[in-house]
């Protein structure tokens, strides 16, 4: 391989090269103003500068520590074109959490406006803070990318559903491998996706590698090819008046903010009409529900499914789960170059660009006890396999399990039974203490349009589907599911509960 060729080939280079096509585009709209791609650039050109001033070598760890904005953005492309190790840090950590994030090997901090400076600080006194606020006067750097293959570019936190958050290392050749800054790499589905994304909900937090994912997206294939716009709201307001308010045509959020823009459309409070592709991800869709969205917001709703440890695993299009009652049980079928095996039940997966192992203390590890990693493969910890048209079906967390008299009753087909009832929005299930089983079903329950338990028609859905032992010993009906800062449903806050 020349070395023109792999430099083309080195992430970030592919995606500075599409601002740079990009040109006078406007890319963002952001606090009541444009900024085009060019602007963009200069902006990363601009970090790049002030990151190598510092003193930052490849290798070296860089966190990222901004709220969404443009040159946070942009400072995420700088951090991977000086080659550092980067590990995106969302807002609002405790001093705890941030020193089990901030390991040694991290030296340098991007921060703004959003940053709880003299928290991070007392963390970590000896971490050189680079502010994105004082970059108008810095000198702008070539972007040649530093970045050596076998090195970790970024280190992405799992959301810690089933324990303490895992920092997965991806290395430069695994996120130059990766499908989003790589169009020939873009499939059928992928493509499909992309061409809705003409503005683009960018918002929650830069730590997101997969927000940042669809935005590239968005970057080559939305209005029609020429770029579409990311647009990031400054108010907080709920996802249903965003996306009113600012005419959005695509965005990916969990489940349950999905449901809650079904029932804003429901009751008629909030206009979806701009809306033309939503990619659900975080958990699966329960099938019914995936059916009433299609209905109620049109042929827009896309499902995927992925971990922090393998990146994007599978895609399902709306036009394949409104063709075949058994796609629309699935999360779609593997994107390729991806391989899934079903093992004794459970799946397993491997990817171009999957995680090397997990940090730490700073140092790489491939050898715990409850490691992923196992021959070459990442163990999913799921439930389920591939059909005979390729669907891959979920069944199940192999973890998310409540232990009754010694048995194992796993909470994903409990909850997809609840979720059948007409009355049902959503169902989580959980194990609660008990002095004579050990452990005992409990449901938590979100209505539609009562607060009135309805314990024994929710027990007979489950008892006609799983059997009488499946069935919740008892139920709490709530206004909403509390979420991980991920966006998946927090269940250690719903035990505690």
């Amino acid at each position: 391989m020349s070395s023109e060729s792999h430099r083309e080939g080195r992430f970030p280079v592919r995606v500075t090269d599409r601002l740079a096509e990009l040109g006078e585009a406007v890319l963002f709209e952001y606090a009541g103003r444009e900024v085009t791609a060019a602007q963009t650039l200069s902006l990363v050109r601009r970090v790049t500068a002030a990151l190598l001033r510092a003193g930052t070598e490849p290798g070296d760890g860089v966190a990222l520590m901004t709220g969404v904005t443009p040159t946070a953005f942009a400072a995420n492309l700088a951090a991977h074109v000086v080659g550092a190790r980067v590990s995106g840090v969302r807002p609002g950590l405790t001093e705890g959490q941030l020193a089990y994030l901030l390991d040694e090997r991290i030296r340098y901090a991007l921060t703004d406006a959003t940053t709880a400076t003299e928290i991070v600080l007392r963390t970590r006194p000896d971490l050189v803070l680079i502010d994105l606020e004082q970059l108008a006067d810095t000198e702008e750097q070539d972007l040649a990318p530093r970045g050596r293959p076998e090195d970790v570019a970024r280190v992405t936190y799992t959301s810690g559903s089933t324990g303490n958050p895992k920092g997965c290392a991806q290395t430069y050749a695994g996120v130059s491998a990766d499908w989003p800054s790589r169009i020939e790499l873009h499939s059928p589905a992928i493509r499909d996706l992309g061409s809705r994304l003409d503005r683009y909900l960018l918002h929650g937090t830069l730590s997101s590698q997969v927000m940042l994912d669809y935005a590239f997206l968005s970057m080559h294939h939305g209005e029609g090819g020429s770029g579409g716009r990311l647009i990031i709201p400054t108010e907080d307001a709920p996802f249903p008046e965003l996306v009113a308010k600012h005419r959005i045509t695509g965005s990916i959020l969990p489940v349950p903010r999905l449901l809650a823009l079904m029932a804003a459309v429901r009751d008629g409070s909030a206009d979806a009409s701009s809306l033309r592709g939503l990619m659900v991800s975080g958990s699966p869709l329960d099938p019914h529900r995936y059916a009433e969205a299609q209905e109620l917001l049109g042929p827009i709703v896309f499902q995927g499914y992925g971990q922090s440890e393998t990146g994007l695993v599978s895609m399902l299009t709306p036009a394949e789960a409104l063709a075949s009652p058994n796609a629309m049980t699935s999360v779609g079928r593997p994107l390729p170059r991806n391989q899934v095996e079903t093992r004794e039940g459970e799946i397993y997966l491997k990817t171009p660009q999957q995680t090397i192992g997990y940090v730490n203390e700073g140092d790489i590890l491939n050898e715990q006890p409850d490691v992923y990693l196992e021959d070459g493969w990442i163990r999913s910890r799921d439930l389920g396999g591939l059909d005979e048209q390729g669907f891959l079906h979920l069944e199940g967390r192999a973890r998310d399990v409540i232990i009754v008299n010694a048995n194992v009753y796993y909470a994903g087909p409990i909850e997809r039974a609840l979720a059948e009832h007409p009355l049902v929005d959503s169902a989580y299930v959980v194990g609660e203490p008990d002095e004579v089983t050990g452990e005992a079903i409990h449901a938590f329950v979100v209505l539609r349009s009562t607060t009135e338990i309805i314990d024994e028609e929710l027990r007979q859905v489950v008892a006609e589907r799983l059997g009488q032992a499946s069935v919740p010993q008892s139920f709490t009906v709530i206004e909403q599911i509390p979420l991980t800062p991920g966006g998946k449903p927090d269940k250690k806050v719903l035990r505690r509960a």
